[in-house]
C-alpha cells in the first residue's frame, strides 16, 4: 500500500487569474472590508483619516485598521509577524490590495489611535444593538488581570525599597570589613583585589542612590508602588501569585454573551468599578431597566447606592469579612436590627441602642451599644471589648440589606454570573491568546484592548448571524 502523495513541483498549474477568486464569499475578510469602508474615520479620530496636500503619502488608516483586526482574529498581534503576513497572506494581499507597511509603521498606527480603536469598539455595539443581539435586561461584571510590558523586577513599593536599601547596606559593610582585612594582609590569589572590591562598592552606592531616588519619588506622588518600564502598571495580586498587571473591566450581555462595555485601569481592587461600568453599559443599551450580577469583590455599598440611583438594580452576594467569626465571636449578621426602633438586638436578646453618629473615610456612621454585656453569661462568646459590644450601621445601610434578600429570592441570577461574564474571559486569554498587553502606558493599553473586544463581539457575531448577513446589515 502507498502513501497519498503530492503534485509534482515541477507540473504547470493554472492558478485563478484575479485574486477576488481565492475568497470565498463567506471569508470573514469579506466583512472586515465592507465593515471598515463604512466608518467615518475621521469623526471617529484617526490619525492621517485626512491626508495632507504635500510630503509623502501615509498608509490609509482604513488598510491599517483592516490589518489589525485580521490579525487580532487570527492570533497574530505583533507588528513583525502582521508584516511578515502581508507578503505571504493571500487573505491579507486581498484585504490590503497587496500592500506591505512595515512593521514600525504597523506599530506606530496601535499606539497613535488608541482614542479611534475605543471608538470603532462602540460602533460595532450600536450596530450589534440595532441587530437586537443584546438582551437588554441583565449584564454580568467582572474583572481580570492582564499583564502589562513591565516585569515584577522592575516594580517597587515602599516596603521592597527598604528591603532592598537593607540588602545594600549589609553587602557594603561586608566588603569595606574584607578591605580592612587586606590592608593589614595581603590578599591571595583567590579572593578579589582591592580595585575590585571597590568597584563593587561604588556599583553599590550607586544602586542605593538610585533606590533611595524611587523612595523619594514614591513620596511625592503619594503612589504606593512605581514601575520602570511602564509607569502605569501595577503589581496585583492573580491566581497564580503576583504581577505587574492592568485590571479589565467588562459588562457582558446575558443573551448572547457579548461585551457591552469594557474599561482598563490600574487599580488593584475590583470594588470601586461597579457603577460607572453599569451606568456606561445601560447608556450604550438605552435600557429603561437594567440589572446587574457581580461577584463579592463588588460589595461596595456606596456603589450599589449609584447604581440605583441610576436605575440600575445590583445582585452581588456578600463577602464574609469579620473578623469576629475567624475568632469564633458572633458576628453583626446574628444581630438583628429593627428599623422602626432604630435599635438591634443581639443573640442574648438585648436591645443595643443607637448612641451617636460620626464621619469615618467620608460615610456616615452610626454607633449602637447596650449596658447590659457586663452581666451577660455570652460575652464571651461576642466581644473581647472589657466594656460592651459596639454595632457600627451605615446610614444607607438598609439598600445593602435589601439587595441581600434580592439575592436571596433570585440566586438563579447569582448564578448565572459565571456563564455570562467568564465565557468572554476565558474566550480572551485561552482562545485568542490575548492575556498580556503589547503596548505601554494606560492609554494605549485601553486603545489596544478596545480592538481585543471589538473582535471578540465580531466573531461572536459572526457565529450567531453570518458573514453575508453581516455585510448586508452594514450596507
Amino acid at each position: 500500500m502507498s502513501y497519498i502523495n503530492g503534485m509534482n513541483r515541477d507540473q504547470v498549474l493554472l492558478f485563478p487569474e484575479v485574486l477576488d477568486d481565492y475568497i470565498a464569499d463567506n471569508n470573514t475578510v469579506r466583512f472586515i472590508d465592507v465593515y471598515v469602508d463604512s466608518l467615518d474615520l475621521e469623526a471617529l479620530g484617526f490619525k492621517y483619516a485626512l491626508p495632507k496636500e504635500t510630503g509623502r503619502p501615509p498608509y490609509n488608516p482604513a488598510d491599517m485598521l483592516k490589518l489589525y483586526i485580521y490579525g487580532y482574529i487570527n492570533k497574530i498581534r505583533s507588528s513583525r509577524r502582521l508584516e511578515q503576513e502581508t507578503y505571504r497572506n493571500v487573505e491579507l494581499m486581498w484585504l490590503l490590495g497587496k500592500l506591505t507597511p512595515d512593521f514600525k509603521t504597523i506599530a506606530d498606527f496601535r499606539k497613535d489611535n488608541a482614542q479611534g480603536l475605543k471608538q470603532v469598539c462602540r460602533e460595532f455595539s450600536v450596530l450589534c444593538k440595532k441587530l437586537d443581539l443584546f438582551g437588554r435586561e441583565l449584564i454580568g461584571i467582572d474583572g481580570s488581570k492582564f499583564k502589562a510590558v513591565n516585569s515584577k523586577g522592575r516594580n517597587f513599593n515602599e516596603k521592597k525599597l527598604d528591603g532592598l536599601l537593607k540588602q545594600i547596606d549589609e553587602k557594603i559593610d561586608a566588603y569595606l570589613k574584607e578591605l580592612d582585612q587586606q590592608d593589614k594582609v595581603e590578599s591571595q590569589l583567590s579572593n578579589p583585589t582591592t580595585e575590585e572590591l571597590k568597584e563593587k562598592i561604588a556599583q553599590l552606592q550607586s544602586r542605593k542612590q538610585q533606590y533611595k531616588g524611587l523612595v523619594e519619588q514614591l513620596k511625592a506622588s503619594g503612589a504606593l508602588q512605581i514601575s520602570l518600564t511602564d509607569s502605569e502598571s501595577r503589581s496585583m495580586k492573580t491566581k497564580q501569585g503576583t504581577d505587574v498587571c492592568y485590571n479589565v473591566q467588562i459588562a457582558v450581555d446575558h443573551k448572547h454573551k457579548l461585551i457591552v462595555e469594557h474599561e482598563v485601569t490600574n487599580e488593584v481592587t475590583d470594588q470601586n468599578q461597579l457603577a460607572e461600568m453599569a451606568k456606561r453599559s445601560k447608556e450604550t443599551l438605552e435600557a429603561d431597566h437594567l440589572e446587574v450580577t457581580a461577584d463579592m469583590g463588588y460589595y461596595n455599598g456606596d456603589e450599589v447606592k449609584k447604581c440605583l440611583e441610576d436605575g440600575i438594580i445590583p445582585y452581588i452576594p456578600k463577602p464574609n469579612t469579620s473578623v469576629n467569626y475567624k475568632l469564633g465571636l458572633f458576628g453583626k449578621e446574628d444581630f438583628i436590627y429593627d428599623s422602626r426602633k432604630d435599635c438591634y438586638y443581639c443573640p442574648a436578646g438585648e436591645k443595643l441602642n443607637f448612641r451617636f453618629e460620626t464621619v469615618e473615610k467620608g460615610r456616615q456612621i452610626r454607633y449602637y451599644s447596650t449596658s447590659a454585656c457586663q452581666q451577660c453569661l455570652l460575652k464571651s462568646k461576642c466581644t473581647r471589648n472589657k466594656e460592651s459590644r459596639r454595632i457600627t450601621r451605615w446610614v444607607h445601610e438598609s439598600i445593602m440589606e435589601e439587595m441581600q434578600q434580592r439575592v436571596r429570592e433570585n440566586s438563579d441570577k447569582v448564578k448565572l454570573r459565571k456563564r455570562i461574564v467568564e465565557h468572554p474571559f476565558g474566550t480572551i486569554k485561552r482562545w485568542m491568546e490575548q492575556g498580556y498587553f503589547l503596548t505601554r502606558g494606560l492609554e494605549k493599553v485601553r486603545g489596544e484592548m478596545s480592538l481585543t473586544v471589538l473582535v471578540y463581539n465580531l466573531k461572536r457575531a459572526i457565529n450567531i448571524i453570518g458573514v453575508k448577513e453581516l455585510i448586508v446589515a452594514v450596507s
